[in-house]
């Protein structure tokens, strides 16, 4: 029961950008402390992870372009003779490991502080320059074509543009110029003053996950700091925003926003955003954090419940150089009401003027109450609980069909994603279990009958991971319904926590810190896996990127994707004819839908720009994109105000002998703001046009069987089976 727990929590912090005041300068070298550290956490990760480890000269590569990685992710502080004297050490971090001694990762990291002063000193030299935004010119702000410099000349001219571009987008921001010195200046000098802060124990951080990280991504090391940051959360007793922050070049991401939280009510912060400033209070300064620690990020976040927290923060569909926008969240504490599931009814045209209520089911997380139910208490909570009772009590309001909503939820028990699914499948296995020694054991759904036997769809997105993919697999597997939304995250591994405390000589407790290791991998019924590929949906929504790009695939060193032996059950059904026809239908219906042609224009425009690694110095050409995107946004907004309500649409299954296109009638009256917030989502509304269809489809075989031969025999019987 992972996810209901976390409120702010920091697994990794993969970087530090900082630099050493010169009278200050510390040598770094590792401790005996740290050497026995080295020597627990080695051997549990070569001799317990799921992967079979061995210790040699290929992991050592590895591990030192791993390390190199961590620290200077984009390239923008060693210089390529830098590199070259660390060549020694390409081979020999597996011999540092195996000796317990991790020295030459200190001496990298010494070499590293050396070039972050110099590029800090840099850095404000050019803020005393003229900038001059009429030049044509770039910033290339991902240098992973380049790498690493030849010259000091070089990485100046980086360093120029890169200056000039972070002043460029405070100004865009709406910012002074005298305000951007400022800011500017501190966010320099805090490269200088953080390094003083770092200690020992920040650089075996840093060496150790750049190790673990080479077995496998969701494998780590955390310090005696970080292991107690996990413990807070998970006692619940972290107040705070309710999200969990990662690292992403000089950037503190939000990786995800947790159910219930403050942030999750708050709505404007999204999992891929950036945080560029935190204030305290409503007026409190806004503090630039760009090239914080993450650690340190968060303990600017954090705080006593009922008060405000303002982050500035840069939207993930904005681009580096968009505007940011001031997002004033109250922090608090995640209760578990608040994480547990809800549901809505949606109603959808079906034939002949009739009304289809769709049933929508919210789960944010697979929660349980495990101290409940071992002390066998006749209400604790539990997801497979509450969804039970909201579908008894949709029932009695006449739904036709179900959508359970999976989107962003990360997982949780793996005991509830089971019983979860028991609820639509009648009985039999739901996930194979196989761990490190090669042992299968298997899930199943012991109790007969179903709660649910109708028309279902269970609709997900790439954030949808772990629990959630075994659910939607398993419905997917049993053909008991469709799968709608994008290719899920593809995390089909298990993590345990170890306490290297347990295992250290008398006297060290607290000193050794703990590890998150992968010990097992999920299987489907089926015998194939959901790591690495995830789940496919059965209808496909408007999708950016690539899935390749996302997810567990886009994860250097993630668990390959692998099959075992399928596991003996009998589906409840085939969706082939359904999803074909299902499918065939929605592309019609949204072929000359606004929002989805939106939609597909911004999915579009992504796609063209997503590999672009430069942006324009000019300021005429930058503020011209911002003044085309808010005129678009503004356009946009009008539209969607005129939206009439769904029902307002036309029979979407009037003629099943033919394609279908139905668009939203507008409605001058619908002019309420608050009418329009009401409205469910967009793919939402449309799983709910797809669920009808379905009901309807399921109501009339021989027009399904009809419409299927059409589509069989336009698009090829091969495409459709």
């Amino acid at each position: 029961m992972r996810a209901i727990k976390f409120l702010l929590i920091v697994f990794i912090s993969t970087t530090v950008w900082a630099a050493t005041q010169p009278a200050e300068r510390v040598m770094f070298k590792p401790s005996l402390d740290q050497r026995l550290r080295s020597n627990l956490a080695t051997k549990f990760l070569a001799n317990w992870h799921y992967k079979d480890t061995s210790l040699d000269d290929e992991l050592s590569e590895k591990i030192f372009d791993r390390y190199l990685d961590l620290l200077d992710p984009n390239y923008s502080f060693f210089l390529a003779k830098d590199i070259e004297t660390f060549s020694p050490y390409r081979l020999n971090m597996d011999d540092a490991l195996q000796h317990s001694d991790p020295t030459p990762a200190y001496e990298i990291f010494n070499t590293y502080v050396d070039r972050v002063q110099e590029r800090v000193v840099f850095a404000r030299e050019q803020l005393k320059q003229p900038m001059d935004f009429t030049v044509e010119e770039s910033y290339m702000w991902d240098r992973s074509d380049v790498k690493w410099a030849n010259t000091d000349a070089e990485l100046d001219e980086f360093w120029r543009q890169r200056v000039k571009n972070d002043f460029l987008r405070l100004r865009l921001a709406g910012k002074e110029d005298e305000a951007i010195l400022e800011t500017l200046d501190d966010r320099y000098e805090n490269l200088d003053r953080r390094i003083s802060e770092l200690n020992s124990d920040d650089i075996f951080q840093f060496f150790m996950n750049a190790f673990a990280q080479s077995i496998e991504p969701h494998t780590a090391y955390m310090s005696p700091r970080s292991s107690e940051n996990f413990e807070i959360s998970m006692r619940l007793s972290l107040e705070g925003i309710g999200a969990l922050l990662g690292r992403e070049n000089e950037y503190t991401s939000i990786a995800s926003v947790v159910p219930g939280g403050p942030a999750d009510k708050e709505g404007s912060l999204k999992a891929g955003d950036k945080v560029t400033a935190v204030g305290q209070g409503r007026d409190g300064k806004l503090q630039d954090v760009v090239g914080w620690r993450v650690d340190d990020v968060v303990d600017l976040i954090r705080g006593p419940k009922h008060t405000i927290v303002r982050l500035e923060v840069l939207h993930e569909d904005t681009g580096i150089d968009g505007p940011t926008e001031i997002i004033e969240i109250v922090r608090d504490e995640v209760k578990l009401e608040e994480q547990a599931a809800k549901s809505e009814i949606i109603e959808v045209p079906g034939e002949n003027d009739e009304i289809v209520k769709i049933g929508v089911i919210d789960l944010p997380v697979f929660y349980l109450d495990f101290n409940g139910r071992a002390r066998n208490l006749p209400d604790y909570r539990s997801s497979t609980r509450d969804v039970t009772r909201l579908i008894n009590e949709m029932k009695t309001e006449g739904i036709e069909g179900l959508i359970v909503d999976l989107r962003n939820n990360g997982g949780g028990s793996l005991l509830e994603a089971t019983t979860l699914t028991g609820l639509f499948i009648d009985e039999g296995p739901v996930v194979q279990v196989r761990n490190s020694s090669g042992r299968i054991s298997t899930e199943e759904d012991v109790e007969p009958g179903m709660a649910w036997d109708g028309p279902l769809a269970v609709l997900v997105n790439r954030y949808s991971a772990s629990a959630s993919e075994i659910f939607a697999a398993a419905i997917q597997d049993y053909g008991r319904g469709l799968v709608i939304g994008e290719t899920t995250f593809g995390k089909g591994t298990v993590q345990n926590l170890v306490d290297l405390d347990d295992y250290a000589p008398s006297g060290d407790s607290g000193k050794m810190g703990q590890l998150k290791i992968t010990m097992a991998q999920f299987f489907r019924v089926n015998g194939g896996s959901t790591q690495n590929r995830g789940v496919e949906p059965d209808i496909r929504f408007p999708s950016a990127g690539d899935p390749e790009d996302y997810g567990e695939r886009s994860l250097e060193n993630a668990l390959p994707w692998t099959s075992i032996p399928t596991s003996s059950y009998e589906p409840e059904g085939d969706m082939g004819r359904m999803a074909a026809v299902a499918d065939f239908l929605y592309k019609g219906r949204i072929a000359d839908n606004q929002e989805f042609g939106w939609l597909l224009s911004d999915v579009e425009e992504f796609n063209r720009n997503k590999d672009k690694k430069e942006v324009s110095l000019l300021e005429s050409e930058r503020r011209a994109e911002m003044d085309r995107d808010e005129a678009k946004r503004k356009a946009r907004k009008a539209a969607q105000d005129n939206n009439g309500p769904l029902l307002e649409d036309e029979d979407a299954l009037a003629d099943l002998t033919g394609p279908v296109e139905a668009t939203v009638d507008e409605d001058d009256d619908a002019d309420s703001e608050d009418e329009e917030d009401d409205r469910p989502d967009l793919l939402l509304r449309e799983s709910a046009r797809i669920v009808g269809d379905m009901v309807e489809l399921g109501r009339n075989e021989s027009a399904l069987a009809r419409q299927f031969s059409l589509l069989n025999k336009e698009q090829g019987s091969e495409s459709l089976h």
